[in-house]
């Protein structure tokens, strides 16, 4: 198994690996959102993730036609 300074180097390996226990920490801390969200605020939340969702799918096909030699319009 290749160690993180064997794939990045020594000075970047380092720094990931010495940053590791504060990201972590933070992590733990917000894990569990400390405000409570309107049934909007929800709605509107998961509207914009299933518009992202459509505009990866959409960057893909696009992806797809090109390299298949497909339409570019």
């Amino acid at each position: 198994m290749k160690h993180l300074e064997d794939i990045l180097g020594v000075r970047i390996g380092g720094i990931i690996r010495s940053s590791r226990a504060k990201i972590s920490e933070i992590n733990q801390r917000y894990a569990q959102p400390k405000i409570t969200m309107t049934r909007g605020t929800k709605l509107a939340l998961l509207g914009l993730r299933l518009y992202l969702i459509l505009l990866v799918i959409l960057l893909g096909y696009k992806f797809f036609t090109i390299v298949t030699g497909g339409s570019t319009a």
